[in-house]
């Protein structure tokens, strides 16, 4: 059937949200029409087949889009003169982000380097360690990606792995999750005592049960998010409370003055990320800040860690288990 013989009923897809229905039609279109016919036209006829109210909502959504956007780059910019002040007085950060899968910790480290120098930060994201490594402090391989002067690094999930998913999942025995626990704050604050030169930064990004099931099904469907779906992944929801569990332990023990956790309410995606860039912005004093910017943080969204934990407390005596 050729483009110009093509009915719309036939190219219309079922009721779907507005971005699935745009990639039915194009889809059904690519199929339909000749090789030879112009993209332009293409556009053309998808504009004719969509309805009044398809095309409200991808204007609605466009517009949302691009004033999210917009709010960040002011904080995207900031970032760039704090980077600045890192190269200049030759000081380190290190940010930790951890937390449960689908959580938004790989799009936030996307919106917060998105305009810095790539020559001054590195994205770490450490897949399982090998046979040699495994017989080696755990701390190691990860002391071995530590920035040098004037970087940042920021980790996509970090060392507490080992307090998170490897107990969790049968990765590391009993023995090696309770010395973790007794000595990793210990570690931090060494490092940290480096002549006042390294910040560090741990956050915790918290999503809801319904939210990451919602994620983890586009996952599934989306053919450019399918490899992001991992064996941990497919029993995260089943597991949900014993991540829970080992949560409430990791701000028990490891929630310090010195290396404190902020948890990083993650279902609003933007305005997890906008947070974040607010929690970094604020951990370090640099020349230039912006006067007319608002850097304080939204209490909705940005919880110290001993409050959530607090909170995680509350829910357990009240309904039996941590609801987050």
């Amino acid at each position: 059937m050729s483009a110009k013989t093509t009915k719309k009923n036939d190219l219309v897809p079922e009721q779907k949200g507005t971005t699935a229905i745009i990639r039915q039609l194009v889809k059904n279109l690519h199929c339909c029409s000749s090789k030879d016919l112009a993209s332009s036209e293409k556009n053309s006829k998808v504009l004719e087949l969509l309805t009044v109210r398809h095309k409200e909502e991808i204007v609605a959504s466009a517009l949302l889009n691009f004033c999210d956007t917009e709010e960040l780059k002011p904080y995207q910019a900031e970032l760039i003169k704090m980077h600045a002040h890192l190269e200049k007085n030759r000081k380190k950060m290190i940010i930790l982000f951890d937390g449960r899968d689908a959580s938004g910790k790989g799009g936030t480290i996307r919106a917060v380097t998105r305009y810095m120098n790539a020559k001054g930060y590195r994205v770490e994201a450490l897949g399982k360690p090998t046979e040699e490594q495994r017989t080696e402090l755990h701390m190691k391989r990860y002391i071995e990606r530590f920035p040098h002067a004037g970087e940042i690094v920021l980790f996509d999930r970090s060392w507490y792995n080992r307090a998170m998913v490897e107990p969790v999942m049968g990765f590391c025995t009993p023995e090696q999750y309770k010395r973790f626990l007794h000595k990793v704050t210990t570690y931090e604050e060494s490092f940290i005592q480096d002549a006042g030169k390294t910040i560090l930064i741990k956050l915790y990004f918290s999503v809801t049960k319904e939210e990451q099931a919602r994620r983890f099904e586009r996952r599934k469907n989306d053919p450019l998010r399918q490899w992001k779906l991992s064996e941990v992944d497919l029993q995260a929801q089943e597991l949900w409370n014993e991540f829970t569990e080992k949560k409430k332990v990791l701000l028990q023990k490891t929630h310090t003055k010195t290396t404190p956790w902020w948890i990083v309410r993650s279902d609003n995606k933007h305005l997890a990320r906008l947070e974040t860039m607010k929690l970094i912005l604020n951990s370090v004093r640099y020349l230039g800040r912006s006067r007319t910017l608002d850097f304080s943080p939204n209490p909705e969204i940005v919880i110290p860690g001993d409050k959530e934990l607090r909170i995680m407390l509350r829910q357990e005596k009240e309904f039996g288990v941590p609801l987050s």
